[in-house]
């Protein structure tokens, strides 16, 4: 049997959606080459944006006209499928499954249901949290390996706590284990993923206590083929002077960490309920630098909140031009229905929103151009992730610091890692030479 897979948002359900392949792969499934051969054909989605449930919403009806056309199974899965659960077969008949974020064990009962030839009413639910393992395609060097799931900080503009639920850390056994599978695989770079890596912590049978410097000091004491350690997301009220000292200690961590700030008004940041303060956050980046001085800092920037004023965008570029990131996702506020935000009065009207977002989404490009110019002509290590799409005989890859470096180089060089000179720049990438 055929399968064929749309995944949307963050890195988890990118992680998530590779966990469910692996069962279909051991299963003897296949992946299909499009929708239109597929048995199944499911939708993990996102809720972090209206936009993206209408994106979803979209797909759906398309999926809808082709079943028009032929039998097949539809499942929506991921965070929209949480929020929506049942109603959303309301709105959309055409689904025949809504399987949420903590019902993966529904999956191989949806399987089990088609390999059978069973009614679709001979499926049941049954919502138990799982943590996903990782899955390699054949040839893959690097992959995701998720260390803890849901949320408790409750930001107030945000759907993912009532999506993800509450945050469950994954037994740091378990965790050893999948990267020593993944280092037989011959993977050599893996982030841990995490809504809020920083708060992860772990309590065995024993009491024994296992929080996230602990857990990056087991992991580096751990691999042997893998060379590069990433992490993600981290939230500054978490992020520990005992992190970034391990950090520091294993050269396996690489140079970069992201750290949202998504905004530089205390005013704004207490309204968002991020639990940390502007100055907070500025020592926190003092430290890291101190620490870490060839490490970059990327962040999220998210403009045009409720009650928003001129004063509170004018101290949000003066913390960007305090920090100078390397990299920065901005975007404005949409309201979320089921959040906190949902209801604050003073809404910004779309096109000052969009004129305050275009100011700070200038000053990151100017930031991010003279940083990078002042890295042309340094000695670099690489990951060599693919051919380039521009280009004939180049290649694409990547510093530890997460920049994008394009050289010309044999096919061999995928999936290894090169040294390089940082010879130019063009836009944000790096043109290099092999050393």
């Amino acid at each position: 049997m055929t399968y064929f897979f749309e995944t949307y948002g963050c890195q988890m359900n990118k992680a998530e959606s590779a966990a469910l392949e692996l069962e279909l792969a051991q299963r003897g499934w296949t992946a299909a080459a499009g929708a239109e051969a597929a048995d199944l054909v499911l939708i993990n989605t996102c809720s972090v944006r209206a936009t993206a449930e209408t994106r979803v919403l979209g797909r759906i009806a398309h999926f809808a006209a082709e079943k028009r056309k032929r039998p097949f199974r539809l499942v929506v899965a991921g965070c929209m499928a949480e929020r929506l659960k049942d109603s959303l077969k309301d709105k959309a008949p055409a689904v025949d499954h809504v399987m949420g974020t903590a019902a993966r064990s529904v999956f191989p009962l949806i399987l089990d249901s088609m390999e059978k030839g069973a009614p679709l009413e001979a499926v049941e639910e049954a919502p138990v949290f799982s943590f996903s393992a990782s899955h390699l395609e054949e040839g893959s060097f690097r992959s995701f390996v998720p260390i803890m799931h849901g949320c408790d900080n409750f930001c107030s503009y945000c759907i993912v706590p009532y999506v993800r639920g509450r945050e469950i850390s994954r037994d740091p056994a378990s965790i050893l284990e999948e990267i020593d599978l993944l280092e037989e695989s011959g993977v050599l770079e893996i982030t841990l993923l995490g809504q809020n890596v920083n708060s992860y912590r772990w309590t065995g049978p024993d009491g024994r206590t296992v929080d996230f410097p602990a857990l990056l000091r087991l992991v580096a004491e751990r691999v042997r083929r893998i060379r590069w350690v990433r992490f993600m997301s981290s939230h500054p009220k978490d992020l520990s002077s005992q992190a970034i000292e391990t950090i520091k200690e294993y050269p396996v961590f690489c140079r970069h960490i992201h750290l949202c700030v998504q905004h530089g008004s205390n005013r704004i940041l207490e309204a968002m309920n991020r639990r940390y303060t502007r100055e907070r956050y500025l020592e926190l980046v003092d430290e890291i630098r101190s620490a870490l001085p060839d490490a970059t800092l990327s962040t999220d920037i998210l403009i045009g909140f409720p009650g928003e004023t001129e004063e509170d965008v004018e101290l949000t570029l003066d913390l960007m031009r305090t920090v100078r990131f390397s990299n920065a996702y901005m975007y404005h506020y949409n309201p979320r229905e089921g959040t906190a935000a949902y209801k604050l009065p003073g809404r910004i009207p779309d096109a000052v929103k969009k004129e305050r977002l275009q100011r700070v989404i200038d000053l990151q490009l100017e930031h991010t151009k003279e940083l990078m110019a002042s890295r042309v002509g340094a000695k670099e290590t690489v990951i060599v992730d693919t051919v380039a799409k521009r280009g004939k005989g180049d290649l694409l890859a990547r510093t530890q610091r997460d920049e994008m470096v394009v050289f010309p180089g044999p096919l061999e060089l995928v999936g290894t890692f090169a040294e390089t000179t940082l010879s130019s720049l063009r836009g944000t990438t790096f043109r290099g030479t092999l050393d």
